[in-house]
């Protein structure tokens, strides 16, 4: 498969090798022979087996669990295309890991966000491609071209085929994610709440507050990433408790950590949906009320547009 940059060739890591795969099935090409493995210290070694002089190359990894190492993992592959002359890397990040570290919290904190991506960028990726971002501002850490791609048409779609939209609300779970949530609401002609959060007190509980009028409505939340699933099994009992049928969540990284997969299983939450951006474990995979929505195509489709220097942003439209 040729683009305008060279043929273009897929090489994966070990952080996510099933959508990997699927992007490559999608694109109707394999993925280029590679080893990616620890010496017996954990140090990680890479080894490229196949020409790419000239390619047009994607690196596929997300820097989720273990997040460090497949992070060195995505830093020593570049640098191995690199010095096997590929014509262009694109590092593909479905989930960017530290995008949380956006700002300075408080005196004397790193901006660890734009420290990845400095190291990203001198390890000799070119651009980058990356899927909802926690904050739109990472795309300036970067000092080469970052597709940030969104799963919310995706989500549209799938809302679509399995609600009636005339009785569906969505929520924001948190003040900071109105603007994602009202994005997805006006797609599909809805409403929209927030649940507003506020600790009175130190010390003292969390208080949810609900702004909006969801009695008698099928409820969605909306977010970019779900973690200990604390914020959202909450969010849901709030809704309930001020007359909502049912709640659901659609979330685009469904990093679940510690005991988050039980706590969402034994929750009033109708169903978590989620993307494969990150690799499910078998827990996810086994869980009565969690769906995996994949995005290979929309990867897939991107790299492709991007290989032929087509629109992107268009996708999105």
């Amino acid at each position: 498969m040729a683009g305008k940059n060279g043929a273009i060739k897929l090489v994966a890591g070990n952080s996510n090798p099933a959508l990997a795969i699927a992007i490559a099935k999608y694109l109707n090409t394999e993925l280029t022979k590679a080893v990616v493995r620890r010496f017996a210290d954990m140090e990680i070694f890479v080894e490229i087996q196949e020409n790419v002089r000239g390619s047009d190359m994607f690196v596929i990894q997300s820097t989720s669990f273990p997040t460090n190492d497949h992070l060195m993992e995505l830093l020593i592959i570049t640098d191995a295309l690199r010095r096997s002359s590929a014509r262009r890397i694109t590092a593909v990040i479905p989930y960017f890991g530290y995008a949380r570290q956006d700002r300075k919290p408080g005196p004397r904190t790193p901006i660890s966000a734009k420290l990845v991506a400095n190291l990203i960028t001198r390890a000799g990726a070119d651009r980058v491609m990356t899927l909802d971002l926690h904050a739109g501002q990472i795309q300036g850490f970067f000092d080469i071209p970052t597709d940030n791609l969104y799963a919310s048409p995706m989500m549209v779609r799938d809302v679509k085929e399995r609600f009636d939209t005339s009785k569906l609300i969505i929520v924001s779970p948190d003040v900071g994610g109105v603007a994602r949530a009202r994005g997805l609401a006006k797609r599909i002609n809805a409403p929209l709440a927030i649940v507003d959060k506020r600790r009175e007190r130190a010390g003292e509980s969390e208080v949810m507050n609900v702004i909006g009028e969801v009695d008698g409505h099928a409820c969605i939340l909306i977010d970019d990433i779900i973690d200990s699933g604390g914020t959202i099994v909450n969010a849901a009992d709030a809704l309930l408790e001020k007359g909502a049928t049912e709640v659901y969540a659609y979330i685009t990284h469904g990093v679940l950590s510690g005991g988050a997969v039980t706590r969402i299983t034994g929750s009033n939450l109708k169903e978590l949906v989620i993307t494969d951006s990150i690799q499910s474990t078998e827990a996810v995979r086994g869980a009565r009320n969690i769906r995996v929505l994949s995005v290979a195509e929309l990867i897939g489709e991107a790299i492709g547009r991007t290989a032929h220097e087509e629109s992107v942003s268009s996708l999105f439209d």
